[in-house]
Parts: structure tokens; sequence; C-alpha cells
């Protein structure tokens, strides 16, 4: 199991915080790094939110070794021919560690207040599923591409130069829709990220999404699986519990199969989702982006 850590980019994230988060992150031996791409929080006061594509290019020249990527950036206010370009430029940068993740959009707030139109969910999803058809059509051949739908158009496109990990980056994308999501996974994806679900709920869909790679005649091994998902810890019980004061947001969090505890817990729980074939946890920090001794010790406590 690949044990990677996710921040919330909308959470506070300026240079210093995301330089200082990088460096941790890569020397405490995590697998990787992944971020949100949001302008805000759906609701509260705003905070720093470090641009996505600024950050992700600092990662892939200053750091070595880790996995990196969003998880993940909205096709609604991100353009998808030049997601595709920008993607392939950092992946290529970075020496092939770059991971593109891609949704639909969600959050109301920042629409509204950037201007940009998240429309209903029917016509979302088929302006993201325009979106994939552009970005791994321009990513995954060289010869020209061309393609007209209802929300964008390229005709005989070519993104040079070609990126140098034969078809660009990997392709990730998120959430637990069986009848949207998965299906879009199963055609595009090389990346299936599941989110919040407890390991029976990744196990059912995980079956759902072998079947539909075989229906398509992809083998089931083309789409890896990941899980983002939190994990408040304390070096005990009780500061772990102490993150989380409130008894309301404690239960929510455990009903929705999160975990509070130990470095043992955590470990438990990340070894329950490796039983169920997930390949890569991204454990969601929240608990203070500014606790790189926390970071430190969470990787010392579960990663083996």
């Amino acid at each position: 199991m690949d044990i990677s850590l996710m921040i919330e980019g909308q959470d506070g994230v300026n240079w210093p915080r995301w330089q200082a988060l990088a460096r941790t992150v890569e020397a405490a031996g995590f697998t990787g790094l992944y971020r949100s791409d949001h302008f805000t929080n759906p609701d509260g006061p705003l905070q720093d939110a470090l641009e996505l594509w600024a950050s992700q290019t600092w990662l892939a020249s200053h750091t070595e070794r880790i996995v990196f990527g969003p998880v993940v950036s909205p096709v609604s206010f991100r353009d998808p021919v030049i997601t595709a370009w920008t993607a392939s430029a950092i992946d290529d940068l970075s020496g092939g560690r770059f991971r593109l993740g891609l949704g639909a959009g969600w959050q109301e707030r920042e629409h509204t207040m950037f201007g940009y139109d998240l429309l209903d969910t029917d016509q979302r999803f088929v302006r993201f599923t325009e979106a994939l058809e552009v970005v791994t059509g321009l990513l995954r051949s060289s010869d020209p591409y061309t393609f007209e739908g209802q929300y964008y158009t390229v005709k005989d496109a070519v993104l040079l130069p070609r990126p140098a990990r034969p078809g660009g980056p990997t392709i990730t994308i998120g959430g637990n829709g069986p009848l949207r999501t998965l299906p879009l996974a199963a055609r595009f994806a090389d990346d299936w990220n599941a989110v919040y679900a407890h390991p029976e709920k990744v196990a059912n869909l995980n079956r759902t999404l072998d079947t539909m790679l075989d229906d398509l005649g992809r083998p089931r091994t083309a789409v890896r699986r990941s899980l983002m998902h939190r994990a408040v810890f304390g070096r005990t019980q009780a500061e772990a519990e102490a993150k989380i004061p409130n008894t309301e947001d404690r239960y929510r969090l455990l009903e929705r199969g999160g975990v509070i505890g130990t470095g043992d817990a955590i470990r438990e729980w990340i070894d329950g989702f490796a039983a169920v074939g997930v390949q890569e946890i991204m454990i969601q920090w929240v608990d203070g982006l500014d606790d790189l001794d926390g970071i430190r010790a969470l990787a010392d406590a579960v990663i083996r």
C-alpha cells in the first residue's frame, strides 16, 4: 500500500506553507503529496489558496521522489486544452511523477464568486465527459486530433512537444458514483480515486468497476485503485480525539469510515482498505498545515 498525504489547498495554503509541507512530506517517506483545487471553501471565512498550477510546477522542480497532483481539478473552471498542455509540461519537468486528477466541479460558492457556470448535474457531466475526451485525445495521440462537442471544439490539434511519458501523465478520476463517475473512470482513467468510504463500499465499487472494464475490453489492471479519506492522528488516543472536540463531528467522521486514533489504529485502518484492493491511500490532513512535527510523527507511525 502506498501511503500519501492530501491537503486542502484553500485552507490557508501560501508559498511558505506549501514549500515546508512538500519538503516535510518527501523527507518523511510518504509516497505522494496531493491537494484540492478550489478558490474557497464552501462556507466560512476566506483563506489563502495557492493557485494549483503554480504550486505543481514548484513541486516538479523542487522535489525528487514524491508523486503529486490535484484530487481533483474541476473542468468547470479549467479549460481542458490548457490543462492538458500544462499537465504534460509539469509531468516532463518532474520526470514522470505528476498525476492529473480531473473532476466535474461541485462547489457553488467559488463558481458564483468568480463567475463560472457550474451547470446542473446532467450538463455538468456532459461537459466533464467532453473535457475528458479532449484531454485524453490531446495527450494520448500524436496524430492531429479533432473533437466537436457542445462545450469544446478542437480541429486537427497537436500538442508539442509530445509528452516524454507515453500517453502523458496518469489521469485520475475521483468519486463514488456508480452511474456517472465509474463509467467515466472505466473509459478514460488510469487511476480511480474513491472518497470517504468504508472498505465494504470500496470493495463493491471495485467489483462494479471491474465489470465495466470487462465490458470495454480493458484489463482490470488498467485502472489503479486509490482512496482519499480522513485520518485524525494523535500520539495518544486522547490527543487524537482532542483534535475533534465536538462529539457529533467525531461521530460523523467515523460514520463515513474515517479513523481517529494512534498510529496502530490508523495502520489497522489502512490495512483494511488494502485488503479490498486499494493500492494507495491519500490521508486527508486537516489537523494544521503548520503541524510539521505531527506529519513526521504520522509517517513514523504508519509507514513501514
